[in-house]
């Protein structure tokens, strides 16, 4: 495998800042929460940088960790065909905490062809795209299960990206972060098949494509380490421990990838660049109606999760830190209109939070969007859809946030939901005063466009009564929805042109997913893992305690007389819909199989624990259930959404035996949680609080992620260099057969008994009741067909008096 980390050729399009140094403020991010192409070409009206007496010429690519030569040109000149038209950007070397030294020269919009200045009161329209949380989905396609599924996909994004393009005159294609991980595609470029520097990934193969202007950086780019995101970015990396050896260009996307607020523990400099300026032509009106062309200069920052320090801190530690939006980003947008952006656009991946300000926090959005100067907001991470005034997301509903018009603070803001279902559209009108853009306010709507919705009298739900987008504009799904019944589902075509540029990549993933390594005897799904079916959890247990025991045995003898315990969760659970499930049939087992069991590419590792810390450690994973009152006779629901499944940790041993009672409350936010796990033994007797066990568990866990009580980092005892996936394969491999006796019926945990008046409610998929009752979970019935969410799901009961 070959790791590079060089630079792009100079996109003349834009003008990154140079970073500026800031002075770590408090935290540094010590939270212990949570887990393709050809060149754009670039239009005229360019940003370039030149050199200054005394300052250096930034690259448009430069990240400031090392020297690299002046790619931009001197105003006037020409640079890759482009002519300039320049804003000139020069600044000094700047010191921590401060813009000192930053300067401008900043030219006006009359271009070379002596075209006149922009007439005050001219109008135009600027839409903002945003994607986020893509998470390699490339394809409408399940590489767990092997079939199509039009539910998701860039594939369909892409349709709805270009119908924008024909809408507004004036557009910007940013992607918010957590792009190039999450599925088995992505996993069998990392880690199977890795690319040569030669090679582009196909996630940016496909970006390229589709001519995307910026793109941030989110907490899953670092899931497989500094060197590979550093060869497929070809970003250098000045680290500590890392080598930056190597002369030739790799492959890559050809838009700028920034991240303001992840640093070099070496260099103090961001690891991308922090910001950019994108000086593009645009179409207009003048005050006299005729039609126009001028320039608007657009800055951006972005802002990567902090937690990743803790969530990948395998990688990352002692080599990055990170600092948080109130540090980082005020002098970024102060620095940024000194270059003469006109518009600020701050990215991150993130959503909104009003616990009290750190600079760990882990969603920050609430609070970047009231520092002053941000004039719209494109978020991420929480994978959710904003607007949407039928949500029912704690974070929506905080003050200052209008999920009906979607705005933070007054600043527009959207967020694209994950894998490709929605398109992101922020529509502004601009008019231009004193010399420049602004925006305005009263002329500025956001949606989130979804690439399938639902037929209801005629009409998809998606649009207005009238079949027309928020904006006013022409719906995807106009006329679709003629003679169909109610509730039929309908969706844009996929782009025909996305496919064959990663057929070769979706090939050799569907060929590598399709190796056989044993069987089973039972279907192991999670349509009832929040109910107690172990049958998709316990084999996962199984493996990782094999593997950590038998290491412990062979290398830390100081530990091989404490039990080895090992917990795991249900990563699918139905948020996505009726399809988001593990599910293995009964029969042969390939590595598709072994991918739905284990979703995520974390590395197994083990933690030493006292009695008392594993009793936390299951009050923190029963959090996933709300407070039940007896008393009640309407249906209470029995999942709190808020706590994922797969935080939902769960013991699957013989040995151990412990309840669940969901009539205790739910702690409050931020509070220890407690008073749920009951009657906790191991081998028939009572946890005593201060015996110590070995808990087999993923580096996510580990090493804070959840936030999980007592865990950091420090009780790890060993870190594996394989993927828990990885040792799944390979004890499913040892064992060849596997059995529901054996391996899917040792349920550790039950709910501690209480009849209720009314009904305790769940969803999971439709159809799948005689699924719960093979997995011998009782007392669970049928409430409605379909549940109301339009995701394939229904409603059952659990009647928790059995």
């Amino acid at each position: 495998m070959h790791y590079f980390s060089l630079r792009l050729p100079a996109i003349t399009t834009f003008a990154l800042l140079a970073p500026v140094m800031l002075a770590a403020c408090g935290d540094s991010g010590s939270s212990t929460t949570e887990s393709a192409g050809t060149d754009t070409d670039a239009p005229t009206g360019t940003t370039t940088s030149t050199s200054a007496p005394g300052t250096t010429a930034v690259d448009p690519t430069s990240t400031g960790t090392t020297d690299a030569p002046t790619t931009g040109t001197t105003e006037g000149t020409t640079t890759e065909g482009t002519t300039t038209g320049t804003t000139e950007l020069t600044t000094e070397g700047t010191t921590a905490g401060t813009t000192e030294g930053l300067t401008t020269d900043t030219t006006d919009t009359t271009d070379t062809t002596g075209e006149p200045v922009t007439p005050e009161g001219s109008r135009a329209v600027l839409a903002l795209l945003e994607t986020t949380d893509l998470h390699t989905t490339i394809l409408g396609f399940d590489y767990y299960k092997l079939t199509e599924d039009p539910s998701y996909g860039l594939d369909r994004t892409s349709t709805l990206i270009q119908q924008a393009r024909q809408e507004f005159a004036n557009t910007v294609l940013v992607d918010n972060g957590d792009t190039i991980q999450g599925t088995v595609l992505a996993d069998y470029q990392a880690l199977v098949e890795p690319l040569e520097c030669a090679d582009t990934l196909a996630m940016y193969k496909v970006m390229n494509h589709l001519e995307f202007d910026v793109g941030g950086i989110g907490n899953h780019e670092f899931n497989f380490g500094l060197p590979f995101l550093s060869q497929v970015t070809h970003t250098p990396f000045d680290v500590p421990d890392l080598d930056l050896a190597g002369s030739e260009m790799c492959g890559g996307p050809t838009f700028p990838q920034l991240s303001s607020n992840v640093f070099s523990a070496k260099t103090d400099a961001t690891l991308f660049p922090p910001t950019a300026l994108l000086s593009r032509t645009i179409t207009a009106t003048g005050p006299d109606d005729a039609p126009l062309t001028s320039t608007l200069t657009i800055g951006f920052v972005d802002v990567t999760p902090p937690p990743i320090l803790n969530w990948d801190k395998k990688w990352l530690d002692g080599k990055v830190y990170t600092q948080g939006v109130q540090e980082t980003v005020p002098p970024l947008v102060e620095a940024l209109r000194a270059q003469g952006a006109e518009i600020v656009v701050a990215i991150i991946h993130g959503g909104l939070d009003d616990s009290p300000y750190t600079p760990a926090l882990e969603n920050q959005a609430w609070y970047l969007a009231q520092i002053p100067g941000i004039d719209a907001m494109l978020m991420g991470h929480s994978h959710q859809v904003f607007p949407n005034p039928a949500s029912t997301a704690p974070q929506f509903d905080l003050p200052m946030v209008d999920k009906d018009v979607g705005t933070v603070a007054g600043v527009p803001a959207v967020m694209a939901n994950f894998w490709g279902q929605h398109l992101g559209v922020i529509k502004t009108g601009l008019v231009f005063t004193e010399g420049r853009w602004t925006i305005d306010a009263g002329q500025t709507v956001v949606e989130a466009r979804p690439i399938g919705t639902t037929c209801m009298g005629g009409l998809p739900v998606a649009c207005d009564a009238d079949q027309r987008w928020r904006t006013g504009e022409p719906c995807a799904f106009a006329g679709m929805c003629e003679g169909q019944v109610d509730g039929a589902k309908i969706r844009v075509d996929a782009d025909p042109s996305i496919a064959p540029l990663v057929d070769a990549e979706h090939q050799g993933t569907v060929a590598y997913v399709k190796t056989p390594i044993g069987t089973t005897d039972f279907e192991m799904t999670t349509l009832f893992a929040d109910l107690g079916d172990v049958g998709a959890i316990q084999i996962v247990n199984q493996a990782q305690a094999d593997h950590v025991s038998a290491y412990i045995q062979a290398n830390l003898p100081e530990y091989a007389s404490l039990p080895v315990l090992s917990v795991s969760a249900p990563f699918k659970t139905g948020f996505a819909g009726g399809n988001d499930f593990t599910d293995v049939p009964a029969g042969n087992i390939a590595i598709n199989n072994a991918a739905d069991l284990y979703l995520y590419a974390n590395t197994l590792q083990a933690v030493k624990v006292t009695g008392a810390e594993l009793h936390d450690w299951l009050e923190k994973a029963a959090t996933r259930f709300n407070q039940i009152d007896p008393q009640v006779a309407t249906p209470q629901p029995l999942i709190n959404l808020a706590m994922p499944g797969y935080n939902f940790d769960m013991i699957t041993d013989p040995r151990v035996s412990y309840e669940i009672d969901v009539t205790q409350p739910l702690p409050p936010m931020g509070e220890k949680a407690s008073g749920r796990i009951k009657n906790l033994t191991f081998d028939g007797a009572p946890i005593d609080p201060a015996a110590e066990f070995i808990v087999a568990t993923n580096n996510y866990r580990a090493g804070g992620g959840g936030q999980f009580p007592g865990l950091d980092g420090s009780k790890t005892i060993y870190a594996s260099p394989d993927t828990n996936r990885e040792v799944l394969i390979a004890y499913i491999k040892k064992i060849v057969t596997l059995t529901r006796q054996d391996h899917g019926s040792a349920r550790s945990w039950h709910f501690t008994k209480v009849a209720t008046t009314g009904p305790v409610v769940f969803s999971s998929a439709q159809n799948a009741l005689p699924k719960a009752q093979e997995a011998g979970i009782d007392g669970i019935t049928l409430v409605e067909q379909d549940d109301g969410s339009n995701k394939m799901l229904s409603l059952y009961a659990i009647d928790l008096s059995q």
